[in-house]
């Protein structure tokens, strides 16, 4: 960097020679790899604030073959969950060291641009949000061993780590509530185009409705969020269809589906039961106080890193596939 005296830049040399000690020991203290006497370490960070030097760590990068970079594929933020999940993995890529380099994709092509562009960037793993990777670019990332892993989502690649929240431990946790509320006609809402992890919520619930020999009525919204489940349940309702529980594949859908069903002169949890998926603070207003699967935003982040940097240290490792416990929230409805 500049010096803030003027004239060239700041260099580690001249860190070192401010403080008298050689270029590997500054090195060293930056890059917080080996042991510095706590002396030396002082005369070098003196030095350092007298100059005004600062690491670059993308240059650091380009020498090692990594930087300090993580890489976060994100989509949807105005979502209240995935908001939350990002913010809790940045709060976990900072206490462990690293900068995070955020990217919001709005489709396939959007996505491929964003992880080369980490590649090049030469970031020290990429974490997946949303949207599948292509095959030729995890190859790219894995050719450079740059770990990748997806949270929340499938991917055909043994070398792409995964971190999913439970959703069999969630499924019997819902079926286990609505049966013991005495529920006898129970539905799945989705939305037509849902994301992997939603798809794979309603198989659970699914195979365990079908584990206690209970039908199970699907519910397809035409749109995801709060205005797609409020129409489900418009729909649902000018159908003339009845049921007396509802699971949800997401928290916004759950809310619009109990504002809809409340237009309709139908309210949880005095005609019907429904509980939701992701526990966003929507949820816990007084207006919804909805019953909700809740997701360990915290638990998830640490383990995306944890696999991050294992599999940095060992690329040929096999593939990790983390399942994080979830709970149920029991509020009103």
């Amino acid at each position: 960097m500049k010096n803030p005296r003027g004239g060239r830049s700041v260099s580690a040399e001249d860190v070192a020679k401010l403080a008298g000690v050689s270029r590997a020991s500054v090195s060293r203290v930056f890059s917080d790899q080996g042991n510095v006497a706590r002396e030396t370490r002082k005369k070098i960070l003196q030095a350092a604030n007298e100059l005004g030097y600062q690491v670059n760590f993308l240059a650091q990068g380009l020498n090692r073959k990594r930087s300090q970079l993580i890489g976060v594929v994100v989509a949807r933020l105005s979502d209240p969950f995935r908001s939350s999940l990002l913010e809790g993995l940045l709060s976990e890529i900072q206490r462990k060291g690293y900068q995070a380099l955020v990217t919001e994709v709005r489709d396939a092509d959007e996505l491929e641009m964003t992880i080369r562009r980490f590649t090049q960037f030469r970031v020290s793993g990429v974490v997946v949000t949303s949207g599948q990777p292509p095959a030729d670019l995890v190859k790219e990332c894995v050719q450079h061993n740059v770990p990748v892993v997806g949270i929340n989502r499938h991917v055909e690649f043994p070398e792409v780590d995964l971190v999913c929240s439970d959703n069999k431990m969630a499924a019997e946790l819902v079926a286990e509530q609505l049966i013991a509320c005495g529920c006898q006609s129970i539905a799945w809402l989705n939305y037509r185009e849902s994301t992997w992890s939603g798809i794979n919520r309603g198989d659970m619930f699914q195979q365990v409705m079908a584990e206690t020999s209970r039908d199970l009525f699907e519910i397809v919204a035409e749109a995801d969020g709060y205005e797609g489940g409020r129409q489900a349940a418009h729909v649902f309702c000018a159908e003339g269809r009845n049921v007396d529980g509802v699971f949800c594949a997401n928290a916004q859908l759950a809310c619009g589906f109990l504002d809809g069903m409340r237009e309709n002169g139908l309210d949880a949890p005095h005609d019907f039961r429904i509980i939701g998926f992701d526990n966003t603070p929507q949820t816990a207003q007084y207006s919804y106080r909805l019953t909700t699967i809740h997701q360990d935003v915290e638990e998830t982040a640490r383990r995306v890193l944890s696999c991050l940097e294992a599999r940095g240290k060992d690329p040929s490792i096999d593939q990790s596939i983390e399942e994080i416990p979830v709970k149920l929230v029991i509020r009103n409805t």
